[in-house]
């Protein structure tokens, strides 16, 4: 595949883009208190995480803008709801912390681990997947149940601690993965 095809906006590309796009969107409509609508704004995006996943595969339509371009606009999204969401009051802010504190800490140790060693390869953990799904359930089960006014917080409090430890076992696998890396590589490498 040539440099050009790596960077090329297929469609695939274009509908991350679009996710992107849906974070300040989804932000906004959070802050002003539009909960249904910031609810069909995000089921949106995450369905459109699965389908240009799936145009990517089946089409062979990968490319490398896609590889960098669908987690981080994964990770905007989510992030930026769980803050948003926190500073509402619709999460405990310890959650949102021990969230935002997980993404930062894998963010800085890939960066780092790159720096060093010039070598990193990002393959998903299971634990980041549970993890990522965990996540995406718990704000869409905030934003539907807050904006049809139903009141269900043995769900949500069952969803906030599966969160709260997927966070903690994806982050510990990632150092650790990366731990062991490092240890392994010679002086110099």
């Amino acid at each position: 595949m040539s440099k050009k095809e790596d960077i090329k906006l297929n469609i695939p590309n274009l509908i991350s883009l679009a996710r992107l796009i849906c974070v300040p969107l989804t932000v906004w409509l959070i802050l002003n208190g539009q909960m249904l609508l910031a609810f069909w704004v995000f089921v949106f995006a995450g369905i459109s995480d699965a389908v240009d996943g799936f145009i990517a595969k089946r089409f062979n339509l990968q490319t490398e803008l896609g590889a960098y371009l669908d987690p981080i606009a994964d990770k905007a999204l989510l992030v930026s709801v769980f803050v948003t969401l926190g500073q509402a009051g619709y999460i405990e802010s310890w959650l949102v912390l021990l969230v935002v504190f997980r993404d930062a800490l894998i963010l800085c140790g890939a960066i780092l681990y790159h720096v060093i060693h010039h070598d990193l390869t990002m393959q998903p953990l299971l634990i980041s997947k549970v993890n990522t799904t965990a996540q995406f359930a718990l704000a869409t089960l905030v934003l539907g149940l807050t904006g049809y006014n139903i009141a269900d917080g043995e769900i949500i409090a069952t969803l906030v601690y599966i969160v709260a430890v997927t966070t903690v076992m994806s982050g510990a696998a990632y150092v650790g993965i990366w731990g062991m890396r490092a240890a392994t590589m010679e002086p110099g490498e």
